[in-house]
């Protein structure tokens, strides 16, 4: 999705000006954490807040319910069920 991609991208930069704080500068997994919440604030604290992304970690099951979190908050519609949707 290219404006995802876009303003992922806008994101990071963000990030790397300080905009958001050293503490989002300190490794690449709290970059990442940071740029997830930046793209969709209501998304991140949805899927990743109460456990944020590990060093090394790939989880593939939220990666999708955030996207479609990110898809359904486009479209205006409720939150409610995203999470564990993949499982």
């Amino acid at each position: 999705d290219v404006e995802i991609r876009e303003k992922k991208n806008q994101c990071y930069a963000d990030i790397e000006s300080g905009l958001w704080g050293w503490q989002c500068k300190g490794s690449a997994i709290a970059k990442e954490n940071c740029a997830l919440r930046c793209l969709s604030p209501v998304c991140y604290e949805l899927i990743y807040e109460s456990d944020p992304l590990e060093e090394g970690e790939k989880d593939l099951i939220r990666s999708q319910e955030y996207k479609y979190c990110m898809y359904k908050s486009s479209l205006g519609e409720s939150l409610d069920g995203v999470r564990g949707s993949f499982l």
